[in-house]
């Protein structure tokens, strides 16, 4: 298969959104930017579509997909009811990095929502892929646009690397803003629970719902001690190994002259180093690549998956990374992190 690749430049959008919706109608693939990652789309409501998205990211098909909508009206018809709580949440996150999870309707076929009786279901912010699901009539699945278990993309340089020839386009809009993929939050139930930390923090949540729990499965402590979900997950990213770079991972916690001290003395030119710029002079080490800054917490996210793929193009054997929890208040980025990591999470001292 060729991948066409049609770049977006500008505000005329008109002759990219007339191409997609012509592959989309015609059930093809199309990866296209949002504000947190790019996404693999294809029509949600064609089974078959669905099914291609999975064949073409060597995905589980238990794992379900997220829709993507352009309107807030068009989250009607593919749910049995919009509740309160998802008219607070799109009242004050909508268009945005947040994806809801509500008993779907009989429009929504199984192989969409991953055999579940529940969608997701989120209206992105990106202006490319607001207008891109706007010019169709129908949502559109859309998961991250990478191989399974792969560092999501957040440019349209890894999508080409991981979908080349693999689906029919792919809308290349730039970096993306953000950086992690959106928050996902469970209201099929009679209090909310939050399945994937994001952009949109726990706090804030709670700042509009009032009580929010958390799925123990999504804990530090779940994540390090290797938590099996058994049976569908209810969100992507709960069950399957994500976000791997091809080398071994280990996050190190400790002070972090003593970090720098101690993985300096273990590394040598094939170990990458993943360190806040603030740290990356105390390494005498390794290859050092830095995820930003300390002091802006939304760097750190945005360069995550970028410097994950780094790790591979650099031919890295072994890669440590500090652990980042004092820059990652919602602990979004350490959730990736350590997914990546396989839950390898020691002290300095046990290095």
């Amino acid at each position: 298969m060729k991948t066409e690749i049609l770049r977006a430049s500008g505000n005329d959008l008109s002759g990219i959104c007339l191409r997609v919706k012509e592959i989309w109608e015609s059930g093809g693939l199309v990866a296209f930017p949002t504000e947190t990652v790019y996404g693999l789309g294809a029509d949600g409501l064609d089974s078959t579509a669905s099914r291609r998205i999975y064949a073409a990211k060597n995905r589980p098909s238990d794992n379900p997909l997220i829709l993507h909508i352009g309107d807030q009206k068009d989250l009607e018809p593919l749910v049995q009811r919009v509740t309160e709580n998802a008219e607070k949440l799109m009242d004050a996150f909508w268009p945005g990095p947040l994806t809801m999870i509500l008993p779907k309707s009989s429009a929504v076929p199984d192989e969409t929502s991953g055999g579940l009786p529940t969608v997701a279901v989120r209206m992105p912010s990106h202006p490319v892929a607001n207008a891109l699901l706007k010019s169709v009539s129908v949502p559109i699945a859309a998961p991250s646009a990478n191989l399974s278990g792969r560092p999501s993309p957040t440019k349209a340089a890894h999508v080409i690397e991981d979908m080349n020839g693999r689906i029919d386009a792919i809308v290349d809009g730039g970096d993306v803003g953000i950086g992690i993929e959106s928050t996902i939050v469970d209201l099929s139930q009679e209090v909310p629970v939050l399945l994937r930390p994001g952009f949109i923090t726990m706090d804030m949540l709670a700042g509009v719902l009032g009580e929010v729990q958390v799925d123990p499965a999504i804990t530090r402590e779940a994540i390090i001690g290797h938590r099996t979900i058994t049976g569908a997950p209810k969100a992507p990213g709960m069950k399957y190994r994500h976000y791997a770079p091809k080398a071994p991972l280990t996050i190190v916690t400790g002070d972090p002259a003593r970090v720098a001290e101690r993985i300096s003395s273990l590394a040598d030119d094939r170990t990458a180093v993943l360190a806040p710029e603030e740290h990356a002079a105390m390494y005498t080490g390794g290859q050092v690549l830095t995820l930003g800054r300390l002091s802006e917490p939304e760097s750190i996210a945005k360069a995550l998956f970028d410097v994950l793929r780094k790790c591979d193009a650099i031919g890295a054997r072994r890669i440590y990374a500090e652990d980042l929890t004092s820059a990652d208040p919602g602990g979004a980025v350490m959730n990736r992190l350590l997914k990546a990591a396989g839950g390898s999470f020691v002290n300095v001292n046990e290095l």
